[in-house]
């Protein structure tokens, strides 16, 4: 009887070794990169709730540097190695990765929940060359104006509607040593934010309209006189602007030193990280004059990929299925103030129901949306010469007409 017993207990701790090396042989651990260091604790939190659903699936969420990552993770690809799971790029930085075939196509069989999203969102991350879906997208941006509530209200100030407000306001400010703009223009790119942030309602839908079919390009006095209202305007950004970068003017406004903000609505999240004391509001371009439509100008800002090399696709498709989920929509967007395009998202901060709103009523972040696929690129043509315009080195006529110049060597419709 006792080695029978003895037999039993053996087999019974045999089988429970073997099922415990079956359970660990399904744990796929898949890799996930990005290059949003500052949202790592909001993407452990979504991985653990992933994990929940999918306990045989493990992720392993690694970071780099923003300016590096496009470049580490093209060398990666080309190498055919990468991460499994891709936080990448839209519009033409999407096609430099998946044009040379180094991304899973998405489709409503692979991935259903692509239904969840409206046709701009999926068009920002659809290779134009054969129209297929390479990335889930993950949130759509918004170029305004932010501004400090309690300065406003010390004041007596609302929030300008028109141009003439704008100015008036900025002067009434400086009046009273108050910086009016925390910007600088020393970053290039801070350049195109400032110029979506504050020249969309003048620029207008039909500006857009008339220089994506032709009819329009960008020595159109539309765009000249905009942006000599940006040249007039600087006057009230941060002293000594054209030598003050990106992290200095965010620090400007931060520390309660300057009442306004030209930028992106992702920058909300980080002025209240940095100083939970803020009261924040956030308002459109201002317009020419009173009547005219009010406009913010909006982008897609990127997608979740499956690297075509992964051993793992199975796995790596349930994630992205995961992060198209309006679960995960409106953690995304309440978490990170930055508003997801996934629908039946629920919103409860404020001042993001406010950028929603706000959308409602937009034109395109022009240059990244439209002329960000071929070189010399819209967005650094628009970058480099406003920065010289603002720092006296050209006139707004000189600056559109480079622009236009650059763009003009590969867009057909410049050439008539």
């Amino acid at each position: 009887m006792k080695l029978t017993r003895r037999i039993l207990m053996g087999a019974a701790a045999g089988s429970f070794i073997l099922s415990a090396g079956a359970a660990t042989a399904q744990q796929t651990e898949l890799t996930f990169w990005s290059w949003r260091q500052e949202d790592k604790a909001f993407y452990q939190d979504a991985i653990k709730k992933f994990q929940a659903k999918e306990p045989n699936i493990s992720i392993k969420f690694e970071t780099y540097a923003p300016e590096n990552y496009q470049t580490i993770l093209s060398t990666a690809l080309a190498a055919g190695r990468g991460p499994d799971v891709i936080q990448v790029r839209a519009y033409g930085n999407l096609e430099t990765i998946a044009t040379p075939g180094y991304l899973v196509a998405l489709d409503k069989n692979n991935v259903p929940e692509l239904a969840n999203f409206p046709e701009a969102a999926l068009a920002a991350e659809t290779l134009r060359s054969d129209g297929k879906v390479y990335a889930v997208p993950f949130a759509m941006q918004t170029q305004l104006v932010v501004y400090n509530k309690k300065i406003f209200k010390d004041n007596g100030l609302n929030p300008p509607k028109t141009w003439d407000e704008l100015m008036s306001l900025a002067q009434a400010l400086k009046a009273k040593n108050i910086t009016p703009f925390g910007n600088g223009t020393a970053t290039a790119w801070q350049n195109e934010t400032i110029v979506g942030g504050l020249l969309s309602s003048m620029l207008g839908k039909q500006f857009e309209e008339d220089i994506v079919s032709g009819k329009a390009n960008f020595t159109d006095a539309r765009f000249v006189n905009a942006l000599a209202k940006l040249k007039d305007v600087s006057q009230y950004f941060a002293p000594n602007f054209t030598g003050v970068d990106y992290p200095s003017s965010q620090q400007l406004f931060v520390a309660g030193r300057a009442a306004m903000f030209a930028g992106g609505s992702y920058e909300v999240a980080n002025f209240k990280n940095q100083n939970p004391t803020l009261d924040l509001g956030v308002f459109p371009a201002p317009v020419l004059k009173a009547g005219d439509q009010a406009l913010v100008a909006t982008y897609y800002d990127g997608g979740y990929a499956v690297n075509a090399k992964s051993e793992k696709k199975d796995a790596a498709l349930k994630f992205i299925r995961y992060l198209a989920t309006p679960e995960y929509g409106t953690a995304f967007t309440n978490t990170l103030k930055n508003l997801s395009p996934i629908k039946g998202i629920k919103i409860e901060d404020p001042i993001t129901q406010e950028v929603a709103k706000l959308t409602e009523n937009a034109m395109s972040y022009l240059m990244l949306v439209r002329f960000r696929y071929q070189e010399p690129s819209g967005s650094v043509l628009l970058q480099s010469n406003v920065q010289k315009m603002l720092a006296g080195q050209q006139t707004p006529e000189q600056a559109a007409a480079e622009i236009n110049k650059g763009i003009a060597t590969y867009y057909k419709p410049f050439q008539k």
